[in-house]
């Protein structure tokens, strides 16, 4: 079984067809996905949210992954220099296995199975989130996590099944690029190319499922505009906020909309 079981789950809506309040929770996470690009943290989980309660859950992670390539290769070309490959390569691997585990699960759950997912891989990266800022508080500002081979291959293959299942890969890797000890512009250009080449590996697995196909993408490339003036914008809008306030309100939204997802 490697097409989508339920295909009114796994289809988008075409563009003509969706409600203003759809149109509107699509249009902001793909903002959102710019704003992330543009240096705000956590907002990449605040899109994923976005896009399942807009649209069928399936359908939403087909919607959002163009969406997603599209500001990573924004990514790329403003930090293409940045990169180290040798972590990449060390975690490419596992990364693999847990999007062909996604891959696997993807392909026997249903669209009510994959909210739940979906939620349950947003909790688990904000607890992961808030476990990694306490071991940096009580690290004196220092990440002081493991370099393990375990602690490698363990963070690599969660990530993929975390971005198979839901896009949402974002703090595990950063577990694994800030826990090498990579410089700040390092960090960033290392995981602009992870993130572009991960996605783009993803898309046949999603054109298998069904999940992405032609009304998909067109669906998706009519709000990647938005994506684009967030990545714009999104400096601009560092200077002129209070960024801990900003990231409590990221991260409660985070927790509600993944509860909300989980609960019937």
């Amino acid at each position: 079984m490697n097409t989508c079981q339920w295909r009114r789950e796994c289809k988008a809506r075409p563009m003509e067809s969706l409600e203003l309040w759809q149109y509107l929770l699509i249009a902001t996470g793909a903002f959102a996905v710019g704003l992330g690009k543009g240096g705000l943290p956590g907002v990449g989980n605040v899109t994923v949210v976005l896009m399942a309660l807009a649209l069928p859950a399936k359908a939403s992670v087909g919607v959002l992954l163009p969406i997603l390539i599209s500001a990573d290769i924004v990514a790329v070309i403003v930090y293409r220099r940045h990169a180290n490959w040798s972590y990449i390569v060390k975690l490419a691997p596992w990364t693999i296995i847990g999007v062909l585990g996604g891959y696997l699960v993807f392909s026997y759950v249903n669209d009510s199975a994959v909210r739940i997912l979906i939620g349950s891989v947003l909790l688990s990266m904000t607890a992961i989130h808030f476990i990694r800022k306490w071991l940096r508080d009580s690290s004196k500002g220092e990440d002081k996590l493991p370099h393990h081979p375990a602690f490698v291959g363990g963070t690599g293959i969660i990530g993929g099944f975390a971005t198979m299942i839901a896009n949402a890969a974002g703090p595990v890797a950063a577990l694994y690029f800030i826990a090498s000890g990579l410089p700040k512009y390092a960090y960033i250009g290392t995981s602009a190319w992870f993130f572009f080449l991960v996605n783009v590996f993803k898309v046949p697995f999603m054109m298998d499922l069904g999940i992405i196909h032609l009304e998909s993408l067109g669906l998706s490339a009519s709000f990647m505009l938005y994506s684009v003036l967030g990545a714009l914008i999104g400096p601009r809008i560092v200077r002129h906020i209070n960024q801990r306030l900003f990231e409590v309100l990221i991260w409660v939204f985070v927790v509600i909309g993944g509860l909300k997802l989980i609960l019937p």
